[in-house]
């Protein structure tokens, strides 16, 4: 039907009209008229109907859009306008963002700079080879006349929008330490908000601001306390990475992290007691750093469940009266409904098969059960290391109050030997079974509206949610999927390998765009003109 080119698929007539926006872009950039007015910050608080600016569409992480000319009764219509393909072996895990008129996208050391109309390339730039851990990547963040890039061996690069060449290169953590990044920055007003991974040794959680035009540090979050500080425990825990891109509430002033699991994985005993702020939800004063509040979804982790999971910000009734509320969908297999002002917990239930917890506690936490701690004879538990739900985004529809989430029910056998050590990952599993399947919660109560097996195991892609009705995801067979948000019935699918982003859409000429990416391609479909 078609092949996975980075030139769009059209006849003659609608090429021409094409290619001349296109020119006109790759113009407007050569002249610098894309000034940083046009890049604003602002743009983030309202978010345009022709851009999705920043990792989550906005600051809210709900994932959501208003647009309604692709809806359930014409999706079946939408068709391929183009198709990107970046050529690389590893396929795409990043969220473009969008900002006039041109797409930013990036994979592990490469951005690439696209005419969102086209498909069309503006131009690339590629960070000097490193020997970073190359997992992968979330995508990128603009502002002014800067896009910005995390790189393999923890460095934020900052490029011109209308070259690419760089402006500056800044250190976030030491690579030779065990940190690498795949994040997705977070502007907010002044401020690049930048997160690191690293499980493989044992060292603190980072969360860095810097100057967004200048790229000096301002601020450094640890959500665990570095060696030789006064809060620091000998032989505490150390790790609790902040590598997934929070969320914000400007009324607040209050942005909104997961973090990840200690270290050393899976060895419980070395570091006794909850270990915070590991695998929890923190809220910090985006101006400084400090820590309002934190709440822990897993205490004393030992299954590798990060709480990295997307922050959903939703302003709505609860309990009979309007609340500011955060929704989390964590990796352990709980939905957490927390009132974002004080932390206070409101609900907590499973979403996902989950055998780990004895009950839940009176503060809302899940209490672990020791009987299911990794051991050398090993240990069934559920859900598996790669959790009831992982980094692909959920999406809140506020018409129906749902939080959609790509989740699984999965097995895996946990094993523990004290000569594993005491440092990294201290420990196995081993995966014995999983099924994918997309859920619809109920963020009044925690109930499952509807859910929707997906084909190949887990899914690895995210959810968006549009005003008129409709679900967009990708399943492991390699599927992207429309789906009825009302009830989960499949409504249009296209096989373009495995599907391992977030979808996002746009609306550029009155024409709407949904995008995915597939394997190693970014395809856009949109409605015939």
């Amino acid at each position: 039907m078609y092949s996975p080119t980075s030139r769009p698929c059209a006849d003659q007539r609608r090429a021409a009209p094409a290619a001349a926006r296109s020119f006109a872009v790759l113009l407007a950039l050569s002249a610098g008229l894309l000034s940083a007015q046009e890049v604003a910050p602002s743009l983030l608080l309202q978010p345009t109907p022709d851009s999705w600016p920043t990792y989550h569409g906005d600051y809210s992480g709900r994932h959501h859009s208003a647009l309604k000319q692709i809806t359930p009764d014409n999706v079946r219509q939408m068709t391929l306008a183009w198709a990107f393909n970046t050529n690389l072996t590893q396929a795409l895990k990043s969220t473009p963002v969008v900002a006039n008129g041109i797409l930013f996208l990036t994979a592990p050391d490469n951005l690439w700079a696209i005419d969102a109309r086209t498909g069309r390339q503006l131009w690339r730039y590629t960070y000097p080879t490193n020997t970073g851990f190359h997992i992968g990547h979330r995508g990128a963040a603009v502002r002014g006349d800067l896009v910005y890039l995390t790189t393999p061996d923890a460095h934020l690069v900052a490029l011109d929008v209308r070259t690419g060449k760089p402006r500056w290169t800044v250190p976030i953590a030491d690579a030779k330490r065990g940190y690498w990044s795949t994040n997705a920055p977070l502007v907010i007003r002044n401020h690049l908000l930048v997160g690191v991974s690293g499980d493989f040794d044992n060292v603190p959680g980072v969360l860095k601001s810097f100057d967004p035009e200048t790229g000096q540090p301002q601020w450094t979050f640890y959500s665990t306390p570095p060696v030789g500080t006064p809060d620091s425990i000998s032989g505490g825990a150390t790790g609790g990475q902040m590598w997934m891109t929070g969320t914000y509430d400007p009324e607040l002033n209050l942005v909104y992290v997961g973090t990840g699991n200690p270290t050393p994985v899976l060895n419980g005993p070395v570091r006794p007691g909850d270990n915070k702020w590991t695998g929890s939800i923190v809220a910090l004063n985006p101006d400084t750093g400090e820590l309002r509040w934190g709440f822990q979804a897993t205490p004393h982790d030992t299954h590798d469940w990060d709480a990295a999971e997307v922050p959903v910000l939703v302003d709505a009734v609860f309990g009979g009266r309007p609340r500011k509320l955060l929704l989390q969908a964590s990796r352990n297999g709980y939905f957490f409904v927390l009132d974002r002002a004080t932390g206070e917990n409101l609900l907590t239930k499973p979403f996902a098969r989950a055998n780990w917890a004895n009950e839940i506690g009176s503060d809302g936490r899940p209490v672990p059960n020791v009987a299911k701690e990794p051991a050398r004879d090993g240990r069934l538990v559920s859900p598996d290391e790669s959790g009831g739900t992982n980094y692909r985004s959920p999406s809140f529809d506020p018409a129906t109050g749902t939080l959609l989430v790509s989740a699984s029910d999965a097995f895996a056998i946990y094993f523990f030997k004290p000569e594993h050590g005491a440092s990294g990952w201290a420990g196995a599993d081993y995966g014995v079974h999983a099924r994918g399947v997309l859920r619809a919660i109920d963020y009044q109560t925690g109930a499952i509206k509807w859910s929707h097996d997906l084909s190949g195991g887990s899914g690895a892609a995210g959810v968006l949610t549009t005003a008129s009705g409709l679900a967009f995801t990708g399943d492991s067979a390699g599927n992207a999927l429309a789906l009825r948000t009302a009830d989960g019935k499949t409504l249009w699918h296209s096989g373009l390998g495995r599907v391992g982003n977030t979808p996002i859409t746009f609306e550029l000429d009155g024409r709407q765009f949904v995008l995915f990416g597939g394997s190693s391609v970014l395809y856009a479909f949109a409605l015939a003109p």
